[in-house]
């Protein structure tokens, strides 16, 4: 009764065992109060905002819940989560019990050839019971499920980033296919206008007015006009192929949809920007830079707990029963029950070197997740910079468009008059050319520049699917 009562806190303190490693803790990083040209105020959780709804566009709302729902990048990275999964089972397993079945069963006997006799016939039966458990006591496989659980909050967080970038995709896509439309029309527009000049200067022609010189001059503008459209049709296409291919349709699907047309988009509002700090929440691949530091400096209890010894306890119940023919029938159980100890005591350096290995991974891991913040600081103040003042250029570019078509009519009414040369008109014509395309491009890019801004902040990647369930043992510290 002693020794029992000696030897069940020794038992105890076995199987509650120790973790060794450190415990992670939330990174730091020194941040600003607000963006260089932001405000103060927090954005909170943006990742349900639907920030493309300010283009006002149901053409464009259809395509990004189509994405969301189809995208191949997206359903690749919820298989990862699958496997994540499984992966802390794995983790997990090592330190329960691992009990094994066996059983056998046999009839033998020989028949005699000549004068041999017969040997008896003989039934045998047999199994066998195995029970192996590695005691934790150093917090190996604790460490070790730690880590794949971090690792499966990597898979979670990867989806987040997989859906902003879908996101991200299908709008600059859009933009761009709407932009080359704009193109188009532009191009025609000023081809038809183009022609007339050219009918009316071999009109002029006729009448002895103009020059042979003129009506060359006006037939190359006519023709460098002609020559800007397939380039202008081939880049439309290609922006059309490549939505369908986010949507994961065959290439060609929405070429002739989006024929349809509509004007390039712009946004009514503009997004806030937050503060700083609010980027290390809503950002998804910040998210998974932190937890992939957490499955690191969990590893590194994983390598130390292998300097240490390892106990496991086993035992084995192997029932047996034979029955000769003509003879007497036997039953035996043998069994066995104990515990080894496993020392590591010379390996060459090589359990050190995993544990020196593991605890530089950890401080790597650190640095890419204060270089994936840091990163994630630059491209909202960069977007910020460009959104505060898009509006600025577009409006100017409006104002010269209308300069430059007032001139083209002012021109062209006075080489009608025979008041001034077409020269005039033909400069006139390619300045008004190059204002409509210079603004076509500059509300491109301040839509491009919205949609940097939004999905620098993190929105709208949890859009219609509620937020993201983060594996809660993963935050747990281990006892």
């Amino acid at each position: 009764m002693t020794s029992i009562r000696v030897a069940a806190p020794l038992v105890m303190l076995l199987l509650s065992g120790c973790v060794l490693g450190p415990d992670h803790k939330a990174p730091e990083i020194s941040l600003p109060q607000k963006f260089a040209e932001g405000g103060a105020k927090s954005n909170g959780d943006v990742s349900t905002d639907a920030w493309w709804t300010a283009f006002s566009d149901r053409r464009l709302n259809g395509l990004m819940k189509q994405g969301l729902d189809q995208n191949i990048d997206i359903k690749t990275a919820m298989e990862r989560i699958n496997q994540a999964q499984a992966n802390v089972v794995t983790a997990g397993a090592g330190a329960l019990p691992d009990l094994t079945l066996a059983s056998s069963a046999s009839r033998s006997g020989a028949e005699g050839l000549g004068k041999t006799p017969d040997s008896s016939v003989s039934t045998k039966v047999s199994g066998g019971l195995d029970v192996s458990w590695l005691l934790d006591v150093f917090g190996r496989y604790k460490r070790n499920k730690e880590s794949a659980l971090a690792s499966l909050d990597v898979a979670y967080a990867n989806v987040d980033t997989a859906r902003l970038s879908l996101l991200s995709s299908v709008a600059a896509a859009y933009i761009d296919a709407r932009y080359y439309q704009e193109r188009i029309q532009i191009a025609q527009q000023n081809l038809k206008s183009r022609r007339e000049t050219l009918d009316l200067t071999r009109l002029q022609l006729e009448a002895g007015a103009a020059s042979r010189l003129d009506v060359v001059q006006a037939e190359g503008l006519v023709n460098s006009t002609i020559a800007d459209i397939p380039g202008l049709e081939t880049n439309y296409r290609k922006s059309a192929h490549r939505i369908a291919t986010l949507l994961a349709l065959p290439a060609s699907s929405l070429v002739s949809d989006l024929q349809k047309g509509a004007g390039q988009p712009v946004a009514r509002f503009n997004p806030k920007s937050g503060v700083p700090a609010d980027l290390i929440r809503n950002r998804p691949d910040i998210r998974a830079a932190e937890r992939q530091l957490a499955a690191a400096v969990a590893n590194i209890g994983v390598a130390e707990a292998q300097l240490y010894p390892s106990i496991s306890l086993g035992g084995s119940i192997t029932p047996s029963y034979t029955n000769p023919t003509g003879g007497s029938i036997t039953r035996n159980v043998t069994w066995s029950f104990g515990p080894s100890l496993n020392l590591p005591i010379f390996d060459g350096g090589q359990l050190r070197a995993n544990l020196s290995s593991a605890e530089s991974k950890a401080r790597e891991d650190y640095l890419s997740w204060k270089q994936t913040v840091l990163s994630a600081v630059e491209e909202v103040e960069n977007a910020l910079a460009a959104v505060t003042r898009d509006s600025r250029t577009v409006s100017a570019l409006r104002d010269t468009v209308r300069s430059y078509q007032e001139a083209l009519e002012l021109s062209t009414a006075s080489y009608r008059d025979g008041a001034s040369s077409l020269l005039d008109v033909l400069d006139a014509q390619r300045s008004v050319s190059s204002a409509q395309a210079n603004l076509a491009a500059a509300i491109q890019q301040q839509a491009q520049d919205y949609v940097t801004l939004s999905v620098a902040i993190g929105g709208g990647y949890n859009w219609g699917k509620g937020p993201t369930v983060l594996a809660a043992a993963a935050t747990k510290r281990p006892q």
